[in-house]
């Protein structure tokens, strides 16, 4: 599992994956989001801008992120 220190008040669902690897770009993270491959705390997230906060967990190809303050 993948964790992810917010610098802010929270960090935007592309920016995550793209801070973690999981995509190489926000051009990929878009795909994948609006495609219905990445989950956001069991649900299926389709906005690239949600904003994920301390306590949030992000699922995408069997990689877990957890987004920590």
């Amino acid at each position: 599992m993948e964790t992810i220190k917010l610098r802010d008040e929270y960090i935007k669902l592309g920016q995550a994956l793209k801070a973690a690897g999981l995509v190489g770009s926000g051009v990929d993270a878009k795909h994948v989001i609006e495609d219905g491959l990445v989950s956001v705390n069991g649900q299926t997230e389709y906005q690239r801008g949600k904003k994920l906060r301390d306590g949030d967990t992000v699922t995408f190809e069997g990689n877990t992120i957890k987004i920590e303050a």
